[in-house]
């Protein structure tokens, strides 16, 4: 991989480049791949990148017009110990392994970490009951530095909590993450390694003689081994590679809201509640990005692909924010967002490596994904039992995007803010265009920069958007609104 510098105008902008920087838009794949990751989100970018650090050829193939687009475009983006999962699951073993993999490795790819600590907080006589368990549970989690606190240790440590907060423990070594520069990163170190990724280029159909062969509607893919990360679709997936299923994906549908930047004044902690058997349920914590967040509801439905958003369930969780932190109600809502976990009929993760067929299933990857990833790449790579020459590795960096790091504005020679409300710089957004991923919508655009996140929503900045894209999105900004 290249660096060089390109001038737009008046503006310089480092790019890599050369092979890796090709591999991204390819409008169709050639050649044998060691292994083909259906899937572009969190896990199926993990994946890829573990591949290719062991030296595996690798293929990604995403349906949407760019990564990131499924189940892992809406998360509450916290980096979890696991304290709270089972006790000897899969799903533990993951997020204790990717937990301790992205803390490893955060610094070499200029990914974000913010040290909040989580509160599990008792809202009632029923709940208070319920923390020595799960103070138990943490332990048995291999989290031991857990610690309670009673109703008046707790108000002073969260001043700003409702009255109705009974007790609490506190999880020192939860974190703040951003949700999409982690993936980001593990799918250009993928890219760098010399993985090759397939945008828009839904999987149709599947044979296997020998090697499998993909159909998309960009032409096939073959490749010896198939890993099935498709998220949300992940049963229909293996429909079409095995002709069975061994899990149900029933979308969960979780909305949010967010507040405003002043807002995230009101809580030092990540606040959580009390989980039961459905969900987590509501979290508050403030965003790397400077916000307030609350949410996510837990909704089951059939759609796959549509996350509507409802406005009696919007006002019941705004309701439920402002009870947890009665301060809100000064704070105004700047956004709201869904999205869809690929939940099935069973509590673990279902992976599987299928014995004679050349596919490994990773399904059933609900709110903890974004933690787990990593864990569950090692684990995958594990089943895949694979061997190949590592090569040395290349760490990408990423852009800083965190609201508590430095931030590219606030350096020379940026060409200008462009996005006020979120301070995006006109040398950021050309290099999310232009560099080895680049953004093919203004969804993926502002996952990789921030921009349109703010208070206006983009109506400030969307015509000076719409020029600086024009000829980068597949649906140019003046045919379609995101």
């Amino acid at each position: 991989m290249i660096d060089y510098s390109v001038m737009f105008g008046e503006y310089s902008v480092t790019i890599s480049t050369g092979e890796a920087a090709m591999r991204a838009d390819r409008a169709a794949l050639s050649g044998r791949f060691d292994v083909a990751v259906i899937g572009a989100g969190v896990v199926g970018s993990a994946i890829a990148r573990r591949f290719a650090l062991a030296g595996a050829r690798v293929a990604v193939i995403e349906k949407a017009d760019d990564v990131l687009d499924g189940a892992s475009k809406g998360n509450s983006a916290i980096l979890h110990t696991g304290f709270d999962a089972p006790p000897g699951s899969l799903e533990q073993a993951c997020i204790a392994a990717g937990y301790e993999e992205y803390l490893a490795i955060h610094g070499r790819m200029n990914l974000p970490l913010i040290r909040s600590g989580a509160l599990v907080i008792a809202w009632t006589e029923e709940e208070e009951a319920l923390l020595p368990a799960l103070i138990e549970q943490a332990h048995r989690n291999g989290v031991t530095d857990v610690e309670p606190f009673d109703r008046a240790a707790l108000h002073a440590l969260e001043p700003g909590l409702g009255a109705g907060a009974r007790a609490a423990f506190r999880v020192p070594r939860e974190y703040l993450i951003d949700p999409w520069s982690a993936p980001h990163a593990y799918l250009l170190q993928a890219i760098a390694h010399g993985a090759e990724v397939l945008r828009g280029a839904e999987v149709t159909a599947a044979t296997r003689d020998g090697d499998w062969r993909l159909h998309t509607g960009k032409g096939h893919v073959t490749a010896g081994l198939v890993i099935n990360a498709a998220g949300n679709y992940g049963d229909l997936v293996d429909d079409l590679l095995i002709g069975a299923r061994d899990f149900h994906i029933r979308p969960r549908k979780g909305q949010f809201i967010v507040y405003d930047k002043p807002a995230a004044a009101l809580a030092g902690h990540i606040l959580l509640p009390v989980p039961n058997k459905v969900t987590k349920g509501i979290v508050v914590c403030r965003t790397a990005f400077g916000n307030l967040l609350v949410g996510p509801t837990a909704e089951d439905q059939d759609n796959r692909s549509l996350a509507e958003l409802v406005p009696e369930t919007l006002a019941a969780l705004k309701q439920r924010g402002e009870e947890i932190l009665p301060g809100l109600k000064q704070h105004e809502v700047t956004a709201i967002y869904a999205g869809l976990r690929p939940a099935t009929e069973f509590k673990d993760y279902c992976i599987k490596a299928h014995e004679g067929r050349g596919v490994i299933t990773v399904g059933g990857i609900r709110s903890t994904g974004l933690s787990a990833a990593l864990g569950i790449a090692q684990h995958v790579g594990r089943l895949a039992g694979l061997a190949f020459t590592p090569p040395e590795p290349i760490w990408p960096q990423m852009p800083g995007l965190s609201e508590y790091h430095p931030r590219d504005w606030q350096s020379t020679g940026h060409g200008g803010v462009v996005c006020h409300c979120e301070m995006v710089t006109r040398r950021e957004i050309l290099a999310a265009l232009n560099g080895p991923l680049p953004a093919r919508s203004l969804a993926g655009l502002k996952r990789r920069t921030r921009v349109t996140m703010g208070r206006c929503q983009g109506f400030f900045c969307s015509a000076e958007l719409s020029r600086l894209t024009e000829g980068h999105f597949d649906r140019p900004m003046t045919e379609a609104a995101e």
